[in-house]
C-alpha cells in the first residue's frame, strides 16, 4: 500500500525547509498556527484515503498496491466520471475552499506523464524523466504544489527584456549534475506545507526567452529554495466560532530560487519558447486540472447557496418575493455550474496521448463565468445578512457571564436560538466579507490564469463552423415549394477561413 496517512505526511514536513513568515524564518511549520492549520487540513485528506467509506472513491487498486485516483490517467468514460467523483469527495471535505488540494497537481503530473512524447521532442531523456517522476509519485504519494507565474515587473516586456534578468526564473548554467536556476515564481499556494514543488511554464514567452522556459520538480527542502509567505489572513485559527473557515486558509507564497541545482533526472523541459507556450494545453494538463477546478468550484457554490438560503430562512425573509428571486438566481447559478461538469465529461474525447480528456469548452466557459457567479452569490449573502453581519458579538461573549443577559437580542425567527444565529452570521461573514473571504474571491478570479486570456482562448479554440452554417441558413431561407438542392450556396460565407486559423492556434 503506497497511500500515506496524515501522520506520515505531517512527519515529513520537519525537513529543514526554508520558510519565511512575517519577516522571520519558521523553524518548524507545524509550530506556526496558520501553517499548522493548513497542514492538518491536508493531513485529513490523506487520512480519508484510508477511510473505509471513501477508500474506493479516492483510490484504485493495482495488484497489492493502492494508489490515489488522481494519479491515474482516465481511459474511458467510467474512469473519467469516477475520477470526478474523487475530486468531489475531496472538495466536499474542504467545502471547495482548497483550490490546491493534493489531487490538483497530481492531475497535472499525470497528464504530463501520459504526454511523454511531447517532452521527448525537446530531449528523449525529458520524456523518460516525466514518466519516472509520475511513477515515483505513485510509489510515495507526496503532496505536490506548483508555481508557474513570473513576478509582474513589466508586463509589457518579455522575460529576457526585464531590467533585472534574474527576477523571472531562468537557467543560469548547466552542469554535469543538472541545471542551476535563479529567480522567482509565484503564486505558490500551500507550498510552505507541501512535500515537493512542480514548476512549469505557462503561455506568454517570446523569442529570446529560451533560458526562462524550464519545467522541473524538486523537494521543498532543496537548498537555495526560499519560501516567502504572504501575510496570514487569520489571526488565530483556533477561534472557530468567529472564523469557522480558518482551517482552509490556503497560505500563498513567493518561491525564490537562489542558484538552486535541479538534478537532470528532475528536469522535464527547457529551451523551446514555442513548446513552452503550448505545454499546458498540448499535454492536456489544462483539460484535466480544469475538470478538477470546475468540480471544486461547484462544491464551493453549494456552500454559498446554502448560506444564502439559511440566512433567509433564519430571518423569515424567505417568504418575500424579491428574496425568493435572489435565492432562485443563486440556485440557477449553482445548476449551471453542475451542468458544465456534466457537459465536460459527456463531451470528452480521446486525446492523441490515448487519455479520455474532458471537453475544454465547458471548462473554459465555467472558469471565466464562475468568478462572476460567485461574486453575485456573495452579494446576495451580504444583502440577506444586512446589518446583522456587522453586529454579531464575539466568540468570547458567547462564553462569558454577559451572554445570559443579552442572548435574547440575537435570536432568529421561528425559534432559532442565539448561538446558532451568531454562528451562521459568522460563517456568512467569513465566507464573504472577512480577509479570508476576499482572498477567496480574488483567488477565483485568477485560479486558472488571466480571465481575458481564458475568454480569448475560448474563442480561438472553439469550432465555430456549425454556428456560421446556422447564420448561412438564416441568411438564405428555403422558399416553400422550392427544391432545397436547387438553391445557390453563397461563395463567401461569413467567417471563411476562421476554423483553419483556430486550428493553427
Amino acid at each position: 500500500m503506497t497511500i500515506r496517512t496524515g501522520a506520515e505526511y505531517l512527519a515529513g514536513l520537519r525537513d529543514g525547509r526554508e520558510v519565511w513568515l512575517a519577516g522571520r524564518r519558521v523553524d518548524d511549520v507545524l509550530a506556526e498556527p496558520v501553517l499548522a492549520a493548513a497542514a492538518h487540513t491536508v493531513a485529513r485528506l490523506y487520512d480519508q484515503q484510508h477511510d473505509p467509506r471513501l477508500r474506493e472513491v479516492l483510490t484504485y487498486q493495482d495488484g497489492a498496491e493502492c494508489y490515489p485516483l488522481s494519479l491515474a490517467a482516465p481511459r474511458d468514460a467510467r474512469h473519467l466520471r469516477r475520477r470526478g467523483a474523487a475530486f468531489r469527495a475531496t472538495a466536499e471535505t474542504t467545502f471547495g475552499l482548497l483550490g490546491r488540494s493534493p489531487d490538483f497537481v497530481n492531475t497535472a503530473v499525470t497528464a504530463f506523464a501520459s504526454a511523454a512524447p511531447f517532452f521527448d521532442k525537446a530531449d528523449p531523456r525529458f520524456g523518460r524523466n516525466v514518466t519516472a517522476y509520475h511513477a515515483a509519485c505513485l510509489a510515495r504519494d507526496p503532496f505536490l504544489s506548483h508555481t508557474a507565474i513570473n513576478p509582474p515587473l513589466s508586463r509589457a516586456r518579455s522575460s529576457h527584456e526585464q531590467d533585472d534578468p534574474d527576477v523571472h526564473l531562468r537557467i543560469v548554467r548547466e552542469t554535469s549534475e543538472g541545471v542551476v536556476v535563479r529567480g522567482a515564481k509565484l503564486i505558490g499556494t500551500l507550498v510552505p506545507v507541501a512535500d515537493e514543488i512542480v514548476v512549469f511554464p505557462l503561455p506568454g514567452y517570446r523569442p529570446g526567452d529560451e533560458a526562462y522556459t524550464v519545467a522541473f520538480a524538486i523537494p521543498v527542502a532543496t537548498p537555495g529554495l526560499r519560501i516567502v509567505c504572504r501575510e496570514p489572513l487569520v489571526a488565530d485559527p483556533s477561534r472557530l466560532v468567529s472564523t469557522p473557515l480558518a482551517p482552509y486558509e490556503e497560505i500563498d507564497a513567493t518561491c525564490v530560487f537562489d542558484d538552486v541545482l535541479v538534478p537532470w533526472d528532475r528536469v522535464f523541459f527547457h529551451g523551446d519558447v514555442d513548446a513552452a507556450n503550448r505545454l499546458y494545453d498540448a499535454t492536456t494538463a489544462r483539460h484535466h486540472t480544469g475538470q478538477h477546478g470546475i468540480i471544486r468550484g461547484a462544491v464551493k457554490a453549494e456552500l454559498l447557496a446554502g448560506i444564502a438560503i439559511s440566512l433567509a430562512e433564519m430571518s423569515g425573509t424567505n417568504s418575500f418575493l424579491h428574496v425568493k428571486e435572489m435565492l432562485g438566481e443563486v440556485l440557477g447559478a449553482l445548476e449551471l455550474a453542475r451542468a458544465g461538469i456534466l457537459a465536460a465529461e459527456a463531451d470528452a474525447e480521446v486525446s492523441e496521448w490515448g487519455t479520455l480528456t474532458p471537453a475544454i469548452a465547458p471548462v473554459l466557459a465555467l472558469r471565466y463565468h464562475f468568478p462572476r457567479m460567485t461574486s453575485r452569490m456573495i452579494e446576495v449573502i451580504q444583502l440577506l445578512g444586512g446589518g446583522s453581519l456587522l453586529s454579531t458579538p464575539s466568540e468570547e461573549d458567547i462564553r462569558s457571564e454577559l451572554w445570559p443577559g443579552i442572548e435574547r437580542y440575537f435570536r432568529g425567527a421561528n425559534g432559532v436560538d442565539a448561538e446558532r444565529r451568531v454562528r451562521l452570521l459568522k460563517l456568512a461573514w467569513d465566507a464573504t466579507g472577512s480577509a479570508f473571504g476576499q482572498r477567496q474571491m480574488q483567488y477565483e478570479r485568477y485560479h486558472s490564469g488571466d480571465p481575458v486570456r481564458l475568454a480569448a482562448a475560448q474563442y480561438a479554440g472553439y469550432d465555430t463552423d456549425p454556428l456560421l452554417r446556422t447564420v448561412q441558413r438564416a441568411l438564405h431561407p428555403e422558399q416553400p415549394g422550392v427544391d432545397a438542392s436547387a438553391r445557390v450556396t453563397p461563395v463567401d460565407a461569413p467567417g471563411d477561413g476562421h476554423s483553419s486559423r483556430k486550428a493553427d492556434s
